[in-house]
This record gives structure tokens, C-alpha cells and sequence, in this order.
């Protein structure tokens, strides 16, 4: 496989700047072109001698996605499938929102979101996601988790024609795949895009987000940064959860419920739980009910998803009026909950609905 500056932590960028005979500093001024002035060749590191970024470029690659395809929805959303070096490939999505009021509108009129694959495939395989109908291909590297985060940097830098505040403001690692199933991969990547050397991100922009995997739940707890934490939990029931989200075989409610209240007590932040509804399937006001039992006192927020459309007959999005329901009744019992805004739906930006019209069509 070949090398990436990118795939490689602080120490290991310090170590090839070493061994290539240059002076300590330069991994500082390499670091800052590539997750700062967002570099896409070592021709723009002009402050580099020239000897050194040869040398560089025959040691290692910059980057490590070659974008294929991209598609931009009425809302802002722009989603792009990359290629990777060995021909496989994943898609991430930025999405755009409106600034909130505490945001002064002459400086910063609207939010960036990207949301992040950790995976090719995903082995969970849920049967309302397009990405794990096609399975579980391979993890992807620290590099190829970051490149998404900086291509979607530069792409609105080279877009925004100098106006103010046209950044990246979150990641979400909610896209391809289940981040805790590659998780020393994440988290290289989360402290990469942390750290003041690397993209410089607060911990507190960024979510991981799991199916209910236990062990990194309880390793995140452990983590220093404060990186945010959602669950999808999709049913509050073991018998249903086991269709919707077959991990739950695994890990089921009876643990995953105390090992979410338990993150909060060990953290103190808050678990948001994901909650996509279908239509006759987990949209009941009775299931409603169940859901409130199921989380009752704990410190946490429901987002509500009004579901992707699918090829499935059984799994269509809920009718507005039965979403609002559901909504009322959580509300009703004292759970905080949302309903999270749809984007990107005439471009299908659903997790996995780009690769798999590609995959169709190869």
C-alpha cells in the first residue's frame, strides 16, 4: 500500500521528515499546508526548499481520494463519491444550515456539516441503509477518513470567493459504516482534525455516531477530548431493534441503555439517540410510550428522522401527522426531542444511496 502524509499521526509525520534529513520544524510547516492552507500538491508549499518537497513527493502522496462523481441538492447539500487507491469507494456528504440567531448574520449566514464514512460498506447491515445492503469491503485509513474533512474544507475555501466564515463548523462520523468497528482508525483521524498542528477542530463539533456497539461506547467514555456521542436506536423493543438494527442481537437493550447512562455519568455529556420511523413498523404512539420508559431520567436528546425512501414495501418514511405524534408524546412524557431536518432528499444523500446507484451501475 502506498504511503499518505495524511495516514500518518504527528510523530510519524516528525519521524519522515527526520529520516528525509530536514530540520524538526518543517513537520510543523508540512503539517500547516496540508490541513490548514489545505494543499492539494507540494508544488504549494512554496516555503519548502524545493530538494525537500521532492523528496517528499517520493516518499509519500498527499492525498488519498480522487473525487468521482458529485451531486448537489436545492437545500445546499452537496454529496461526492471518492475512489480510493485500490479502486473501491466511498461517499461523504456537507450539508448546509442556516446560522443560528447567536451567529451574526454580516459575519456567518449559514453552518457547514460534513458527514464522514469510517468504513467501505458496513458490516451491521441494517435494511433500510443502501450501504449495508452491499456489505462490509474493508475499513478505511486514518487518511481517507480526514480527506473527506479536507476536501469539503477546500471545496468551500475555493467557493466562497473571499467572503467570511465559509468553513467547515462539524463532523459527523455518520456516514459508510460503524465507526466503532474500526475505532483506532477514528480516532487517529479525531486527533488529527483536533489537534492545533492538524485541522484544528474542536472536540465538541464533532459526533460519532454507532448502532449500539458497547466496547466503544465504553472506550469513548475513557477518551480525553469531548467528542459527542449518538446512538441509533430505531425501536425500543429487543424483538424489533433485532430486525431494524441486527447488532442488537449482540448488544441488546438491557445493556445498551445502561452502558449509554452510564457514558453520561462517567462524561457528562449528554447520549442524543437516533430514531428514524417507518410507517406502521416503530411510529405507534404506544411505541412512542415505550421509548420514554425506556430512557426515563436520563440525561439525553431524541432525534427524530422522518426515513429515507427505500426499495423496501415494509420500511417507508411515516406520514408527516403520525411524526408529529410520536413527537408530542415523547414530549408529553419529558423526553427532549427534535425532529431533525431532511437534506439533500432530491439527491438521495440517504448513507450509501450514491455508491450503490454507482455499484448498479458498473
Amino acid at each position: 500500500m502506498p504511503v499518505f502524509i495524511t495516514d500518518l499521526n504527528i510523530e510519524e509525520v516528525n519521524k519522515l521528515v527526520a529520516t528525509l534529513g530536514a530540520p524538526a520544524y518543517r513537520a510543523k510547516q508540512l503539517l500547516g499546508w496540508v490541513s490548514r492552507k489545505l494543499a492539494v500538491s507540494y508544488d504549494e508549499m512554496t516555503d519548502l526548499p524545493l530538494s525537500f518537497r521532492q523528496k517528499l513527493a517520493a516518499a509519500a502522496n498527499l492525498h488519498t481520494l480522487t473525487p468521482l462523481h458529485e451531486v448537489k441538492a436545492k437545500d445546499g447539500t452537496v454529496k461526492v463519491l471518492f475512489n480510493l487507491h485500490d479502486g473501491k469507494t466511498v461517499e461523504t456528504a456537507l450539508m448546509k444550515f442556516v446560522a443560528q440567531a447567536s451567529v451574526p448574520v454580516k459575519t456567518k449566514s449559514f453552518r457547514y456539516t460534513v458527514c464522514v464514512s469510517t468504513q467501505v460498506g458496513c458490516p451491521i447491515g441494517c435494511p433500510f441503509c443502501a450501504t449495508g445492503q452491499h456489505g462490509f469491503e474493508r475499513n478505511l485509513t486514518p487518511g481517507e477518513i480526514i480527506d473527506q474533512v479536507l476536501y469539503f474544507a477546500r471545496w468551500l475555501q475555493d467557493r466562497s470567493n473571499g467572503r467570511e466564515g465559509e468553513r467547515i463548523d462539524n463532523i459527523v462520523f455518520m456516514g459508510m459504516g460503524e465507526p466503532f468497528a474500526n475505532y483506532n482508525a477514528l480516532w487517529q483521524a479525531i486527533e488529527m482534525l483536533n489537534s492545533p498542528e492538524g485541522f484544528g477542530l474542536s472536540a465538541r463539533s464533532m459526533t460519532v455516531s454507532t448502532a449500539g456497539l458497547i466496547p466503544g461506547i465504553k472506550r469513548l467514555s475513557s477518551e480525553k477530548l469531548q467528542v459527542g456521542l449518538a446512538v441509533s436506536l430505531h425501536a425500543s423493543e429487543d424483538k424489533l431493534r433485532d430486525k431494524l438494527v441486527p447488532v442488537n442481537k449482540k448488544y441488546a437493550l438491557n445493556e445498551l441503555i445502561p452502558a449509554c447512562r452510564e457514558y453520561f455519568a462517567k462524561t457528562g455529556r449528554r447520549v442524543s439517540f437516533e430514531y428514524a420511523l417507518f410507517n406502521g413498523v416503530n411510529d405507534s404512539l404506544t411505541q412512542a410510550q415505550t421509548l420514554a420508559d425506556l430512557i426515563e431520567g436520563m440525561n439525553c436528546h431524541v432525534n427524530l428522522i422522518s426515513a429515507n425512501n427505500t426499495a423496501s414495501q415494509t420500511l417507508q418514511p411515516s406520514p408527516r401527522n403520525q411524526i408529529l405524534a410520536f413527537q408530542q408524546e415523547l414530549k408529553n412524557r419529558g423526553i427532549n426531542c427534535t425532529l431533525r431536518q431532511s437534506r439533500g432528499q432530491d439527491i438521495d444523500a440517504g448513507c450509501g444511496q450514491l455508491r450503490s446507484r454507482f455499484l448498479t451501475q458498473k
